[in-house]
C-alpha cells in the first residue's frame, strides 16, 4: 500500500532499526503448537497486516529452541525441529524486524526441586504454586533466577538467532515477595522489615516501592547491557504497564530503552475506548520524542481472562487506531498459534492498513496542544495495583471532562516536568497531583509568573514528594488559598452554590446549586483571589423530612485568580474529578471545562462544533498541521465490546492561521479528498461531511 509497508534491507541490524519498526505482529506459541500450527498461515498473517516487526516466543517459561541452558524447559513438542528459529528466518525473509520474547514468571518442577530459592514466597510463608496453573511455581523477580538464571537464556538467544531485541513478559515480579533473600535483601537496604500492607502510611511499604524501583531498573541494565555485549545494535525492551515507567530511575530507562511498549492489550470493565490513547499521552509525557508501541489483544480484556478467543471487529479497530491518533505504534497479540476463529485477521489488516496510508504524512508532524493534564507520577509511584486507580480517578474524571469539551490536550509526567516542557503548554491541569516536591512547586510557581496558568483540585500539593503531609498548601500562594482544615470525608449529600455571574458559573441557567463532593477542604481566598462557588454547608440526607439546608452557602468551593502576569489560577478544593468519573453528572464536566477555557483566556486554537462524541489530536510542523477526529460516539463508549461503527453527521473544524502565514491546501486524509475549506478573520473552517472512525483534516500553509 505505501514504501513503508516493510523496510528495506538498509533498515536493518542497524543502531536505529527500531525507527522503522512501526507495525508489530506478536505471536505467543502454546507448548503445544510445534505439532498443530501453521507456519506458513503466519507468513500469509505478516504480508496482509503490513506488519514490518515481529515478536516471537522464544524462552523462558517454554522454550521453542533446543536449549542447552541447565532447567531451562524445552517444549516437549519440538522434537528435532527449531519453531523460533524457523519463524525468525521466515519473518528475516520479509525484510522484518524480530524481537524474541522471553517470560520469566514461572518454572516447572524440576527447576524448583533444584533451586527451591528461585520459587516467591506468600506472606504466610508459603512457596507461591502458579495461581492459574499449579502444576508449576510463581518465580521470585528479585533474586536470583532474574540475575543469574536468565542471564544464561539471553545469553543463547543472542548468541544463536538473528534477532534486534529481547523482549520480556511479566518479568516484574507479583507482588511483595517474603523468600529469604528478599527479606535479607530489603532488611539490609532499608534496615525494615516487608511490609504487610500497601498503606502509604506504612514506612515499610514505602522502603518496598523504593527498593523494588532500584532492583526492576537495575535488571532493565543488567540486561541490556548482555544483550549489547552479543549484538551492539539490540536491545533489552522491557514490557510495561501504562503507569510503568512511574517505577523506574527514568534516566536509566532512557539510556537502554530506545522505544518503550506498553501491555495495556484491551478495556476492561467500565473503561472508554480512550484509555488506549491515553497511553500514548502518558508515555510522551515523560519520553516526547521516543517511540511508544500498544499491544491489542484480540481478545476481550475481561478479569475471566479467555486468552485464546476473539471479540468484534470494531472492537479490535477502535483499540488499535485510537492508540494510533495518540501516536501509539500498533502491535497486536495472538495467544496460540493455532487459528481456529479467523474473524480478527481482517479488522487487524484493516487497522494496519489504515495506518499505513497515515504514516508518511503523520510521521513528520510532532503531537502539540495549549493544554496539559499533569501526570502525577510522584503520588501514583507511592500506590500499589490495588489503590492505584483509585488515586488516579480525578485524572480521569478531567480527561472524560475535556474529550466531551472536544478540546485537545496533551499530558506532562511531573516527574519529568522542566520549565522549557511547561513552557509549550498555555494551561497545565492538576487534577489530584497530591505529592508534589518544593522544587515541583517552585517550577509551577515560576510557570504562572511567566504568564502560564494553572486549574488545580482536591489535595494537590498537600504532601510532599515523600509523602509527608504539609502543613500549608503547597501552591497556596499561586492558587490563592490558604487552607483553614484538611480534607475531610467521605460525606454524602453535599453541594455547592454559585456566587455571581464569573464566566465559569455560566451554562448552569436555573440552577442556584449542583452536586458537591466527598471530600471537602475548607480554605479561603488570600488577597487577589475570589470564590465564585461557595460550599452548601451539610445536612442530612435522612429521614426526608430533615432534607433541607441550615445555613446559608459559605466557604469556597472554589477560589480563582487573575495574575499579573497574564496567567490565571483555579482552585477546587474538593473531589470533582472523581466524583465526575464515578457519576458521570453532566454540571460537573461543565464546571471543570468552563475553569480550563477560562483559564486558557483566548480562543483556542482548534475548535470543533457538530454533534458527537469526538476525542482530538493535533500533530503540526512548521508548515503543516493535522487534526485527528476519532469518533467515539456510539453506545458501548463507556463498555465494549463495540458492535459496529455509528458515523457522525457534519462536523465544523476551526484553525487558527500561524501568523505570517495563509492557507495553501487542506485534505480529508481518510476520504482521500480535498476539503471543502474557508478562510476568514486568520481561522480557516473546514466542513468534514461525516465520520466512520477516523478523519483526518491536513492543513498545510504557505
Amino acid at each position: 500500500m505505501d514504501a513503508l509497508a516493510t523496510p528495506t534491507n538498509s533498515h536493518l541490524r542497524q543502531p536505529d532499526w527500531y525507527r522503522s519498526a512501526t507495525r508489530w505482529t506478536q505471536l505467543t506459541l502454546a507448548e503445544d503448537d510445534p505439532v498443530k500450527y501453521d507456519p506458513d498461515q503466519w507468513i500469509d498473517i505478516f504480508k496482509r497486516t503490513q506488519s514490518n516487526a515481529t515478536c516471537l516466543s522464544a524462552g523462558g517459561y517454554v522454550a521453542y529452541y533446543p536449549s542447552k541452558v541447565p532447567y531451562h524447559y524445552v517444549s516437549k513438542f519440538i522434537g528435532d525441529s527449531d519453531p523460533f528459529g524457523a519463524l525468525v528466518e521466515g519473518a528475516r525473509s520479509l525484510n522484518m524486524h524480530v524481537m524474541a520474547r522471553v517470560d520469566p514468571h514461572a518454572i516447572h518442577q524440576d527447576a524448583a526441586d533444584a533451586h527451591p530459592e528461585w520459587i516467591a514466597v506468600d506472606r504466610d510463608g508459603n512457596k507461591r504454586r502458579h495461581w492459574a496453573f499449579p502444576d508449576v511455581w510463581v518465580t521470585c523477580a528479585y533474586g536470583d533466577y532474574n540475575q543469574k538464571f536468565m542471564p544464561q537464556v539471553i545469553r543463547e538467544i543472542v548468541e544463536n538467532y538473528d534477532i534486534d531485541a529481547v523482549f520480556a513478559n511479566r518479568w516484574q515480579g507479583h507482588g511483595v515477595c517474603y523468600c529469604d533473600s528478599c527479606t535479607t535483601r530489603f532488611k539490609t537496604a532499608t534496615g525494615l522489615d516487608l511490609p504487610r500492607t500497601s498503606s502509604l502510611d506504612d514506612p515499610a511499604w514505602m522502603g518496598w516501592t523504593a527498593w523494588r524501583r532500584q532492583v526492576l531498573t537495575q535488571l532493565v541494565v543488567d540486561w541490556d547491557d548482555l544483550v549489547k555485549s552479543i549484538r551492539p545494535n539490540a536491545s533489552f525492551i522491557p514490557n510495561m504497564g501504562g503507569v510503568s515507567l512511574i517505577e523506574f530511575d527514568l534516566g536509566l530507562i532512557e539510556k537502554h530503552c530506545p522505544f518503550l511498549v506498553v501491555d495495556d492489550q484491551g478495556r476492561r470493565g467500565t473503561e472508554s475506548i480512550w484509555m488506549a490513547g491515553r497511553n500514548g499521552k502518558r508515555m510522551r509525557a515523560t519520553f516526547r520524542e521516543r517511540p511508544a508501541i500498544l499491544i491489542t489483544s484480540i481478545g476481550p480484556e475481561e478479569e475471566h481472562r479467555w486468552k485464546d478467543s476473539v471479540t468484534t471487529g470494531p472492537e479490535i479497530q477502535s483499540w488499535i487506531t485510537n492508540g494510533a491518533t495518540h501516536g501509539m505504534l500498533p502491535w497486536f497479540t495472538k495467544f496460540n498459534g493455532v487459528v481456529p476463529d479467523q474473524r480478527w485477521i481482517q479488522p487487524v489488516a484493516d487497522s494496519f492498513g489504515l495506518h499505513a496510508r497515515l504514516e508518511p504524512v503523520l510521521a513528520n508532524l510532532t503531537p502539540t496542544a495549549q493544554i496539559a493534564l499533569l501526570d502525577p507520577a510522584t503520588t501514583l509511584r507511592h500506590h500499589g495495583q490495588d489503590t492505584r486507580r483509585a488515586a488516579e480517578a480525578d485524572d480521569l474524571g478531567f480527561y472524560q471532562a475535556l474529550v466531551e469539551a472536544k478540546l485537545p490536550f496533551e499530558l506532562v509526567s511531573d516527574q519529568a516536568m522542566t520549565p522549557a516542557m511547561l513552557d509549550k503548554f498555555k494551561v497545565i491541569i492538576l487534577a489530584n497531583a497530591v505529592c508534589l516536591s518544593d522544587a515541583q512547586c517552585a517550577m509551577l510557581a515560576d510557570y504562572v509568573a511567566l504568564g502560564g496558568s494553572l486549574v488545580a483540585a482536591n489535595e494537590t500539593a498537600t504532601r510532599n514528594a515523600d509523602n509527608e503531609p504539609r502543613n500549608a498548601l503547597g501552591l497556596g500562594d499561586v492558587l490563592g488559598a490558604n487552607r483553614l482544615s484538611a480534607m475531610r470525608g467521605p460525606v454524602r449529600n453535599t453541594y455547592v452554590s454559585f456566587a455571581g455571574d464569573h464566566p465559569i458559573n455560566a451554562g448552569f441557567d436555573g440552577a442556584e446549586r449542583i452536586i458537591g463532593g466527598t471530600h471537602l477542604m475548607a480554605v479561603e481566598p488570600i488577597s487577589g483571589a475570589t470564590a465564585p462557588v461557595l460550599y452548601v454547608p451539610d445536612f442530612p440526607d435522612l429521614p426526608m423530612e430533615e432534607v433541607y439546608p441550615r445555613q446559608e452557602p459559605q466557604g469556597a468551593a472554589m477560589v480563582v485568580r487573575e495574575h499579573d502576569s497574564g496567567g490565571r489560577t483555579v482552585f477546587i478544593p474538593w473531589n470533582i474529578g472523581a466524583i465526575f468519573h464515578d457519576v458521570q453528572a453532566l454540571d460537573h464536566s461543565r464546571m471543570m471545562t468552563n475553569a480550563v477555557r477560562w483559564a486558557l483566556g483566548d480562543r483556542p486554537e482548534v475548535e470543533l462544533s457538530g454533534a458527537s462524541v469526538l476525542d482530538v489530536a493535533i500533530r503540526d510542523n512548521a508548515d503543516e498541521r493535522a487534526v485527528l477526529l476519532f469518533n467515539l460516539t456510539n453506545p458501548m463508549m463507556m463498555k465494549g465490546p463495540i458492535r459496529e461503527f455509528y458515523p457522525v453527521g457534519e462536523q465544523t473544524v476551526s484553525i487558527a492561521i500561524p501568523t505570517g502565514r495563509q492557507l495553501a491546501s487542506a485534505h480529508l486524509l481518510v476520504r482521500g479528498t480535498t476539503a471543502a475549506a474557508t478562510v476568514s478573520q486568520g481561522r480557516v473552517t473546514i466542513t468534514v461531511p461525516d465520520i466512520d472512525l477516523l478523519e483526518v483534516v491536513h492543513v498545510v500553509w504557505a
